[in-house]
């Protein structure tokens, strides 16, 4: 039995000096379930051509801003400039703080961008396009499903940005690169 408590101890001591492994798992499981969520997410909200860069489509505004949308007749240019700004950030950052976080640059930092892009996008669903009002959508913590798209996978989400948050990029990043020892 001693044989076998030593052989836990020695796994799980050197588990626990692999600082590399958290970060690099938590950004390579990032880029493989999450990247192309956000860039095709953003790519619906660019506007036509190369200047779509920096006018988002009615489409980018009828996401974001719903109910105003509506009320506006979808017309963009009754929109307070505030809101325009808002959604060309929102935009902007579904393409760059996922891809600072996979090439490993200003990871922290991009990290809780998304923490905060999260949350706006889990309000912006919830009221704005009532997705609280359905509860498959909506779920539930501590029940037996774990299929609910605000409170289930968005909790990981967050999560797994946490690791990055706390633990870094980890060593195959630029910070890493650019850090001086």
């Amino acid at each position: 039995m001693n044989s076998l408590i030593t052989l836990y101890r020695n796994i799980t001591e050197r588990l626990e000096q692999a600082e590399w492994l958290l970060p690099t798992v938590a950004r390579f499981l990032f880029a493989a379930i999450l990247l192309m969520y956000f860039w095709v997410s953003g790519l619906t909200k660019l506007g036509g051509g190369f200047a779509g860069v920096f006018s988002p489509s009615t489409g980018a505004y009828a996401q974001i801003f719903p109910r105003v949308m509506e009320a506006v007749g979808y017309d963009t240019d009754q929109l307070a400039i505030w809101q325009k700004i808002m959604v060309l950030a929102g935009t902007w950052a579904e393409f760059v703080l996922p891809l600072l976080i996979v090439i490993g640059l200003l990871t922290r930092l991009a990290a809780v961008g998304m923490i905060g892009f999260l949350a706006l996008q889990t309000l912006t669903d919830l009221y704005g396009h009532g997705a609280w009002a359905d509860s498959k959508v909506l779920g539930a913590w501590f029940d037996r499903f774990s299929d609910g798209i605000i409170m289930d996978q968005r909790a990981l989400w967050v999560f797994l940005l946490l690791v990055i948050v706390v633990k870094g990029a980890g060593p195959i990043s630029f910070d890493r690169a650019l850090r001086r020892d």
